[in-house]
């Protein structure tokens, strides 16, 4: 029964594994695949997560008498072949407990905000994407909706160059035309689950960003421009620090602190990234192996079930 003890504790084990790397492949693999894999990485890591401490909490609970009782199980069987020890039993479930409540808080705070920004969106003067209001203070964010709008205040575009506002506006077109907002989202739902896969989500929060600065950097064919317009945008939004953020708590070049700003100008002003391809295959199997290893616990769970039911 060593192994079905190894079998349920090993998916927890690429949780802090993630948590250790991901800023270090956030800044190493090209932004858009990494966006990709890390949300999938994080989707994946609090799923095998979430089920290993399900696994570890009904391995405790079908010991209590009642329910062994109820389910006509073996004691026997239960006490001789289930390695797992009531504290930690007890302790999954608490943690289950604590990440469903924090995910569900999470969830209903996140939709809400997304249904204030697809309104928000809605309410915007005139039928294109872009949205010009004029407001003394500097800001420029993507609202997502049906459809979704980019808003950009006179004083952003006072504030820089005909070329810098095309740049900008394209950073934000590409946090529009990718959907963003739905790769945080998938991040931020993943932390609330497993508290580990924080870091994730905020290296999810950077290549976004870093994704969006590599199309504007397409779009104008200047790296440099692009590495300038992002840092004269957070000077000027700096200027109104208390300024209340867009409806969904994201904003598209998240000016001020996102990415964070100086690894966002310095990967500008560096050569493009590469794609890395052998990193993200080993990234992708050590996902694969996740997945077999809880599928494996399950399994093993179904097994002794069987055997105690015999």
């Amino acid at each position: 029964m060593t192994g079905v003890h190894l079998a349920v504790y090993l998916p927890l084990l690429p949780s802090l594994a993630a948590a250790l790397s991901a800023r270090w492949l956030a800044a190493r693999l090209d932004p858009r695949p990494a966006t990709w894999l890390l949300t999938a990485t994080a989707l994946v890591l609090a799923t095998a997560s979430t089920i290993t401490l399900g696994l570890l909490a009904i391995a405790g609970l079908v010991r209590i008498p009642l329910v062994t009782e109820a389910g006509r199980l073996s004691r026997t069987v239960l006490a001789s072949t289930d390695p797992t020890s009531r504290f930690v039993s007890l302790a999954a479930g608490l943690l289950l407990t604590a990440a469903a409540l924090a995910t569900v808080r999470a969830l209903w705070h996140r939709g809400r905000a997304l249904l204030a920004a697809a309104r928000q969106a809605r309410s915007l003067p005139g039928t294109g994407d872009l949205v010009v209001i004029d407001d003394p203070a500097a800001d420029a964010f993507t609202l997502p909706g049906l459809p979704g709008r980019i808003v950009v205040s006179t004083r952003m575009l006072d504030g820089l160059t005909e070329a810098e506002r095309v740049a900008l506006i394209a950073h934000e077109r590409a946090h529009l035309r990718h959907r963003h907002h739905w790769f945080t989202t998938v991040g931020h739902l993943a932390a609330s689950l497993n508290p580990l896969l924080r870091p994730v989500s905020r290296a999810v929060s950077y290549t976004v960003e870093r994704w969006a600065d590599e199309h504007a950097a397409r779009a104008s064919g200047d790296r440099r421009l692009v590495a300038r317009t992002v840092a004269k945008a957070a000077l000027l939004k700096a200027d109104n620090p208390h300024k209340s953020a867009p409806a969904l708590g994201i904003t598209g070049t998240e000016l001020a602190a996102g990415g964070p700003l100086p690894r966002r100008v310095a990967a500008l002003m560096a050569a493009p990234p590469r794609r890395r391809v052998l990193l993200i295959a080993a990234v992708a199997a050590t996902l694969v192996l996740t997945g077999l290893c809880t599928l494996e616990a399950v399994h093993d769970l179904e097994d002794l079930l069987e055997a105690a039911g015999a």
